[in-house]
């Protein structure tokens, strides 16, 4: 335990440049922009006066150090400073569209797993036989579907089915109805599930294979163990370890992916308010939504690492 918590002492504290480095590098290109933020606010009437007086007032007119400097102050205190183009505060709306993005994403990681258990279980358990064949071709079909395709053909397909039961667009909270929330996220998680399930299935069944090749699976079945039973408790346990790792960088694109989804169906999560602020060129807004997707992919990586640790002690001896 001792040693564990050690580990994690020393993940936390190499997290703490990893995220200065990627705060710096994001306000270092958005700063960078040739757009000019006053015109786009003011409008291109705007006189000299005017831009300066905005520049002025949102900090623009400052040493691009300082203005980091005083930036990374108060994200450390958690203010974001407020949006160029409704004046309204970023954390309100990261708030606001966070929640979507986060439901959307957990919603294609259920789907995602579900994906890839059955068809790398399929495939590891009729191992070069018809249905191993055939899981093989969904993945490869799977994983060289796009997602932003996959969306557009679910939409075509299957937004009509039973007078639109599955909508192709718009959001519904789980405080309003819990089955309109689902119906609304069905089609868009199966975007976001096909091609990384897919791709996790490939993994599962490489690792149930290497698995079920093992001198203890062999011993376990000889002894009379039903073999539902030693792949159930033994088998897939063990071999859900390397997946389990991969699924977590999985997670940061899906969240990426997520961007691209969420304005194919009208969702207002953090990808349709990036598109909003490039497009309306509000800098301040964009570069508080990137940098919280960086941040929470970083974050996401880690835990799913430190379960990885958690779940392998040979790893943690390895590490200590």
């Amino acid at each position: 335990m001792n040693a564990f918590l050690g580990i994690v002492l020393r993940r936390l504290s190499a997290l703490i440049p990893l995220m200065l480095g990627i705060i710096l590098f994001i306000f270092i290109i958005m700063a960078l922009s040739p757009n000019n933020a006053a015109l786009s606010v003011l409008g291109s009437e705007a006189t000299a006066e005017q831009v300066a007086a905005f520049n002025r007032a949102n900090g623009l007119d400052q040493p691009l150090l300082v203005r980091y400097v005083d930036y990374l102050w108060a994200l450390l205190h958690g203010e974001l400073g407020n949006t160029f183009s409704l004046n309204v505060p970023i954390s309100s709306v990261i708030s606001e569209a966070l929640p979507v993005t986060l439901q959307l994403t957990l919603v294609g990681v259920a789907g995602a797993i579900v994906v890839a258990l059955v068809l790398g279980v399929t495939g590891a358990l009729y191992r070069d036989r018809w249905p191993d064949q055939l899981t093989r071709l969904l993945s490869m079909a799977g994983i060289s579907i796009p997602s932003f395709w996959l969306a557009i053909l679910l939409i075509q397909r299957l937004s009509t089915i039973g007078g639109g039961s599955l909508p192709s667009g718009h959001y519904v909270s789980p405080s309003e109805s819990l089955s309109g929330w689902l119906r609304h996220l069905i089609l868009p998680a199966v975007a976001l599930a096909v091609p990384t399930g897919c791709a996790l299935a490939r993994i599962v069944r490489t690792s149930m294979v290497e698995e079920l090749d093992k001198d203890y699976v062999r011993t376990a079945v000889g002894a009379g163990l039903p073999p539902v039973v030693v792949v159930g408790r033994n088998v897939l346990r063990n071999a859900l370890l390397t997946p389990m790792t991969v699924l977590g960088l999985q997670v940061g694109y899906l969240i990426g992916g997520a961007i691209i989804i969420e304005t194919i169906f009208s969702l207002p999560g953090m990808g349709t308010q990036i598109m909003s602020a490039v497009q309306q060129n509000d800098i301040g807004l964009a570069r508080g939504l990137v940098i919280t997707i960086a941040l929470g992919f970083v974050v996401v990586n880690l835990v799913v690492d430190l379960l990885y640790l958690a779940a392998n002690p040979r790893l943690r001896g390895a590490h200590g």
